[in-house]
């Protein structure tokens, strides 16, 4: 494999075209987030056409978040090494075999049903780590005198493709079936592989691209508390809007209509974010967030009907920033340990669903057993169990609450280090009472 280098077209390893490389970004994006819209969106059918109890079907969720990490994992030690041109190609031909699997899922012999969408499920999360592994640090190089806006600019695109998929999924389900659903991410696909042909790709420079540097920086105590952190961040957002359909399905509202308006929502917050991370400091808005995510899952927890979608809004405002915010403060505050540390950080909240997503589908399980055996029957049962679980989920972010206000008392003391001085000085901000 060739290794990326900047050409004479470009000034100080970032390429002339990167606008063409962001869009690109974007839209591998928007692949990775619709595979998440569709898949809640048709988990129930894939319960039933290949007859998987919960457990099961959370097992199959759990593959697109193992698969995740470990090309997370992967793509951060390689990084400096092949480049994302590399990164971005493996991407690609996993989300064809990914998807293509997925639609042949009945059909591929010994493995058909459940091992068969295993497969597939983690071939789609591998594809979806390398988009992430190899698009966020070549974002922070693209653009480094506006690294923090454009990575939130280019996190507006998951939320963005879950709207895209989940509407998708809604009004054209009946009509398109499971595996038509499925083939509708056939063209966002092509259209990234499009725009990354025979471009020329960015240079490591705002970020530390020296490996060794980058493993000896893992074990700063503030990057291993944030690794902690977006494991119950991750599993806040994911698990939630994951098992949406199962959870909300009885519930009187539209799981896909809800779903649409939470990522909707949090794609325009993104979008906006740069003066409200502005003001208020990342830790202050990872704080806030996990008050928010805790209040909106209690609604979603105790609310039927149309006040469902008030709930949705609570929780969407809370989850918002979560995501980018933890990529962010990686970038921006502990730079030395690179394009590897931004992708651990995701990978370890995406490794975190690979051990909930069964447990969860076993809440579910266990609720609904519990309600019909007190005597409730079908949708009843099941508006039962969905509360039930939401209720036990909601102590993910109880739990960040506390977290999140022992970091920002923590960082609002310490003094303040530019990224860029860390990345000459990585002793800067891997000293405890260095960092800001």
């Amino acid at each position: 494999m060739l290794v990326d280098s900047p050409s004479a077209g470009s000034v100080s390893g970032i390429p002339a075209n990167r606008d063409r490389l962001f869009l690109a970004a974007c839209v591998s994006l928007v692949v990775t987030s619709m595979t998440f819209a569709i898949r809640a969106g048709i988990l129930t059918e894939l319960g039933t056409t290949f007859e998987l109890t919960g457990p099961q079907l959370g097992w199959v969720n759990s593959m697109a978040f193992l698969g995740f990490p470990i090309a997370m994992v992967i793509g951060g030690l390689l990084y400096n090494n092949i480049g994302p041109r590399n990164m971005m190609w493996t991407a690609f031909v996993c989300h064809l075999l990914g998807l293509i699997l997925t639609i042949y899922a009945g059909d591929i012999g010994p493995l058909s049903g459940f091992w068969g969408l295993m497969i597939s499920t983690f071939f789609i999360g591998f594809a979806n780590g390398s988009v992430e592994a190899a698009c966020n640090p070549m974002v922070a190089d693209m653009y480094p005198e506006k690294k923090t806006q454009m990575l939130n600019r280019f996190h507006v695109w998951f939320p963005g493709g879950i709207v895209i998929g989940s509407l998708v999924a809604r009004f054209f389900g009946e009509a398109l079936g499971w595996q038509g659903l499925i083939a509708t991410m056939f063209i966002p696909t092509i259209i990234y592989a499009v725009l990354i042909f025979g471009q020329e790709f960015p240079k490591a420079s705002a970020i530390s691209n020296d490996t060794r540097e980058n493993i000896r920086s893992l074990a700063s105590p503030l990057f291993l508390f944030i690794v902690v952190c977006m494991t119950l961040t991750a599993t806040t957002e994911f698990s939630t809007t994951q098992w949406v359909e199962k959870i909300l399905g009885a519930s009187g509202a539209s799981p896909m209509i809800v779903l649409a308006l939470v990522t909707g929502l949090m794609a325009v917050g993104r979008f906006f974010a740069g003066p409200i991370v502005h003001n208020l400091n990342p830790t202050g808005v990872l704080l806030i967030s996990a008050v928010l995510s805790t209040i909106g899952i209690y609604l979603l927890s105790t609310l039927t009907g149309g006040s469902v979608y008030f709930g949705a809004i609570v929780f969407a405002l809370g989850i918002c920033y979560f995501w980018p915010t933890m990529i962010g403060f990686v970038g921006e505050y502990i730079p030395q340990t690179g394009a590897l540390g931004m992708s651990l950080v995701g990978g370890a909240g995406m490794l975190a669903l690979v051990i909930w997503n069964p447990i969860i589908g076993g809440w579910l399980d266990d609720a609904k057993a519990t309600a019909e055996v007190a005597g409730a029957t079908g949708p009843e049962a099941d508006i039962i169990a969905g509360q039930a679980t939401l209720s036990t989920m909601m102590w993910f972010p109880i739990i960040l609450i506390v977290l999140f206000a022992g970091l920002y008392i923590y960082m609002k003391n310490r003094p303040k280090v530019h990224a860029d001085e860390a990345i000459l000085n990585p002793d800067a901000m891997s000293t405890p009472g260095s960092a800001r």
